[in-house]
């Protein structure tokens, strides 16, 4: 996707970012704010015992960093206003029902808006033995679905027989390129 249209799609767009303070959810909001001012509205969630601690931690660990600096720089002294018109900071956590919002009000107003949603949000218990969930390895040739593994030669086999066809009907290169582009797309 090219630079424009990603700016064009995030126009007037509502977005919600989970793990607002992390170090990719800082870098994405500022990014979307300094390329896409016309963005509609950025949901921030993080964790927060109450919005007013949700709002200080978001000023501190987010807008108050050097990140925002050429954003400020901007802005001037407009940049509060901004801030407040495009930045909707919410207390929750992901791993709570209904994200942990407590706001009725504010999450059926931000459900009714939202067009897209980016999970930034991430586990800081590094002491966490395994993780959450138990993992299974995964081997060569194993499938999530448990059908047959991928057999390369195989694959190999009907590439070099499709080139073979094509060459014999005298295709043309682009034709033949076109072809074994699409290919992997045939059933």
């Amino acid at each position: 996707m090219e630079l424009e249209s990603i700016l064009k799609f995030l126009e007037n767009k509502s977005i919600l970012v989970t793990g607002a303070t992390g170090f990719l959810a800082k870098i994405f909001v500022e990014k979307v704010l300094r390329t896409q001012p016309k963005v509609k509205k950025l949901y921030l969630l993080l964790r927060a015992k109450d919005e007013k601690s949700a709002a200080q931690r978001l000023n501190n660990e987010v807008i108050g960093k050097d990140l925002f600096r050429v954003l400020k720089e901007r802005w001037g002294p407009n940049f509060s206003s901004f801030a407040r018109e495009k930045m909707t900071v919410m207390a929750g956590d992901i791993t709570r029902g209904d994200m942990g919002l407590t706001d009725a009000k504010l999450k059926e107003e931000m459900l009714s808006q939202l067009d897209v949603i980016v999970n930034l949000a991430a586990t800081t218990n590094f002491d966490e033995r395994g993780g959450l969930i138990l993992e299974n390895p995964y081997y060569m040739g194993d499938t999530l679905n448990g059908a047959t593994g991928l057999d390369i030669d195989n694959e190999v086999r009907l590439v070099e027989e499709k080139l073979k066809q094509l060459r014999a009907e005298q295709a043309s290169d682009s034709d033949i390129t076109l072809a074994m582009k699409d290919f992997g797309i045939a059933s």
